[in-house]
């Protein structure tokens, strides 16, 4: 399988490579803000909009889900979320007579930048069978086709809705109401193919799924560990909070294959000293770890932990918290005695003595919290390596008390409310109990599918039917023909967006696009402006205000949509559901949510106070585990190193700076010194001269996987750069046809995007 470079940029021919940068935000992400806020949406709109993100009258940046801090900034923004907003706030305008010039086979071959780029959708539109162009369509008709579709099917698991991280708890939740009505759990999201290892480990070790810590505790801890996470890029908001901690007297450890700007230094634009000054050191101690090596360096620490405790008895470890609280801790212990340096050097990639340098860092620190994204959750082992931190944690009680515990770092804004909210190919008993009681009937209780099963079932024909609420599932998946074919072998592709992207041009034999508002914009109804709510990383629901005139008088809402199809796939099935009711007044659906989920008890009053709620965690809250054996477990994980053959590589996929999930903003990667470029591959410089490459030549990437199919990205420049030996790193949309498929993490069934291995051919006619 080869994936073309597309034909407007072949091999990034005016790519320009410089050295990388030693610092994060200050002046060049100001001036970077300023620049695409005005370019989009014009100069003074733009900053009159920006000045609204994330504020409590204001609207929810549709970026990351970073928390809010109590004291808001009047630009509580960050650049990265200036672009998110520019992009959806854009004056730019993706009409009818856009698809009457553009054939489906054009834009299929057109860059997923090209395409972000034209702006935003203005009318529903429709491509019939054996059409290779879109037509406009009635959203009465539309709503129409997707009922005929859905009728036609022999059941309703031969159906599969997705749902990104965009979509706001009244809409998923209207969602999930309207798929369970349907008859399926075919719920797969984007967490699937991000944070659901996280889930996986966090659910099995602390009974639930989500981080213990509010961003106070970030605050006030005493060490801070940031393992596979650029928070420069990903999250960068998250720079300030880690400021704020240096500030109190922490440290902070990077653990990362890559040196990244936003762990090495920070100039806080809003700070005198971020603008003039040389900003904050915040990684006291950066560890280049190996790809997959994370695992080794927890198990290391916990050996490192009970011996100490052996040395000192009762001075480091928190005995009673794990007598009390805990469960497995004898033969957790067992195990971690055991743990070989020799296996922990070769899967770091570390020194005994760097080793030793940060466990010196731990023994001083009295309240720890271990932040963490992709680069610990898209690996074969990713649910060991994240049992092991929790191992880590609950070693000295640093679970359920202030200024310590687990972060894991949500991406999209509202990933985690939508999975609150029910968006899950395998609920809960209880869940499924209360929804069937609150709206009278009976959910279907087989697991459905996720992401990664969704494709298989789509590839064998076992899905016709594909509807996306938000998001860009061709670019977001794995095994990137694979999952063209698939989507392409649908009876029909529905897509919910603002944006135009590529899987749009990726459809079943028909295919619909239903426009929507996005957060920016005021949503009217005649009951009056509606309000949304989201949940950030950290378990605080708050409103979501849009102010903007919508891009178009034919867009509707995402809750409106959703309503459309129920009430045309459902008809008068549910009596004890009414969808023009839920349209008309998001109160209402609000009131239900209260009545289906714990934790949101008077909703409706409780999120109208300033700054929202904190949704219940008993582990942060109570100390109370509610696992299996009632107590916080301790798990015994074998260690998994990765090895690749002689000659080969261990690629990890990455976002570059002008990018958010697979939005594409620029050519640019400022932090890593890219510019007007993307297909390039990140390699030591050593790797490249073993290979007989030198920086810059060009090459094709090609991935080796057991089912003996050769992935091939063609034509990516080398880049000299300081990875750990064996290792490299590209950017993801282009390199997710390297990712087979089935390939995936145990358990989460996550695609291991993070641990690819590949080896590397000079390019054909170089």
């Amino acid at each position: 399988m080869t994936r073309k470079a597309p034909a407007e940029d072949p091999g990034d021919a005016r790519l320009r490579v410089g050295p990388p940068k030693d610092y994060a935000a200050g002046i060049p992400a100001v001036t970077s803000s300023l620049r695409h806020a005005g370019t989009q949406m014009g100069a003074r709109r733009g900053l009159l909009t920006l000045l609204q993100v994330n504020q409590k009258d204001g609207f929810d940046c549709p970026g990351c889900a970073w928390p809010e801090p109590e004291h808001r900034h009047r630009a509580e923004f960050c650049e990265n979320g200036a672009k998110a907003v520019a992009e959806e706030a854009t004056l730019r305008r993706v009409t009818p007579e856009f698809f009457a010039e553009h054939s489906l086979e054009e834009l299929a071959g057109r860059s997923d930048y090209w395409l972000g780029q034209q702006g935003r959708l203005t009318h529903p539109m429709y491509r019939p069978a054996g059409s290779d162009h879109y037509r406009p369509i009635s959203w009465e008709d539309a709503f129409a086709v997707v009922a005929r579709e859905l009728a036609a099917l022999d059941h309703a698991d031969q159906a599969a809705f997705y749902t990104s991280g965009r979509a706001s708890n009244e809409a998923a939740f209207l969602y999930q109401l309207f798929v369970r009505m349907l008859g399926t759990n075919n719920l797969p999201d984007c967490s699937n193919m991000c944070h659901e290892s996280s889930g996986s480990a966090l659910v099995e070790t602390i009974g639930i799924g989500k981080g213990s810590v509010s961003l106070e505790d970030l605050h006030a801890a005493d060490l801070i560990l940031v393992v596979g996470q650029n928070p420069g890029t990903n999250h960068p908001r998250m720079l300030s909070a880690l400021e704020r901690a240096k500030q109190r007297g922490a440290r902070v450890i990077a653990v990362n294959p890559l040196p990244e700007a936003g762990l090495l230094r920070f100039k806080n634009p809003q700070r005198p000293s971020g603008i003039v000054g040389g900003g904050t050191q915040l990684a006291d101690l950066f560890l280049q770890v190996r790809l997959g090596g994370d695992q080794a360096l927890f198990q290391a620490f916990n050996r490192l932990l009970l011996e100490a405790e052996d040395d000192t008895p009762g001075t480091v470890l928190d005995t009673s918290f794990i007598t009390s609280h805990t469960h497995g801790f004898e033969a957790f212990a067992e195990h971690a005695r055991k743990t070989s340096w020799e296996d922990v050097l070769e899967a770091t990639g570390l020194s005994e003595d760097e080793i030793g340098v940060a466990f010196r860092e731990v023994l001083a620190a009295e309240k720890v919290v271990v932040c963490w994204a992709m680069g610990l959750t898209q690996h074969r082992h990713s649910v060991p390596t994240i049992r092991d931190v929790v191992n880590f944690l609950l070693l000295r009680g640093n679970i359920g008390r202030p200024g310590a515990g687990l972060c894991p770092v949500r991406g999209h804004s509202n990933v985690q409310g939508d999975r609150t909210m029910g968006i899950y190919e395998k609920p809960g008993e209880d869940f499924l109990d209360a929804l069937g009681t609150e709206f009278g009937f009976e959910p279907p209780s087989r697991h459905g599918h996720d992401a990664v099963e969704t494709i298989r079932a789509m590839r064998d024909g076992r899905v016709k039917v594909f509807v996306g609420l938000g998001g860009n599932f061709v670019a977001a998946a794995p095994d990137t023909e694979v999952t063209e074919q698939a989507l392409r072998g649908c009876r029909i592709t529905v897509q919910i967006s603002t944006k135009l992207n590529r899987s749009h041009a990726v459809t079943g034999e028909q295919a619909l696009i239903l426009p929507c508002l996005g957060r920016t914009e005021a949503d009217l109804r005649p009951a009056g402006p509606q309000l949304v709510t989201v949940e950030d990383s950290m378990g605080m629901v708050h409103l979501s205000r849009g102010r903007l005139t919508p891009a178009s008088d034919h867009l509707r809402s995402e809750v409106a949509i959703i309503c459309g199809m129920a009430r045309a796939a459902l008809g008068a099935r549910e009596p004890q559901v009414s969808w023009r009711e839920f349209e008309a007044d998001y109160d209402r659906i609000r009131d239900r949510i209260a009545r289906v989920i714990p934790g949101f008890e008077d909703f409706n009053e409780r999120v109208r106070r300033p700054g929202g709620f904190t949704l219940p965690h008993p582990p942060r809250d109570e100390r109370r585990f509610t696992t299996a054996t009632g107590r916080a477990n301790f798990t015994v994980n074998p260690l998994d190193i990765l090895r690749v053959p002689d000659g080969r590589l261990l690629l990890q996929t990455l976002r570059s700076h002008d990018q958010y999930n697979t939005t594409i903003y620029g050519l640019d990667d400022r932090y890593r010194g890219i510019h007007q470029g993307r297909r390039v591959l990140f390699v030591h410089e050593d790797d490249l001269a073993a290979r007989g490459l030198a920086d810059g030549d060009l090459v094709d990437i090609v991935s080796e996987y057991e089912d003996g199919v050769e992935r091939r990205a063609p034509a990516f420049r080398t880049v000299a750069f300081p990875t750990p030996r064996g290792c490299c790193a590209a950017y993801f949309p282009e390199t997710n046809v390297l990712v087979p498929l089935d390939s995936t993490a145990a358990i989460s069934n996550t695609p291991t995007s993070k641990s690819v291995v590949v080896r590397l051919e000079r390019a054909a006619g170089v």
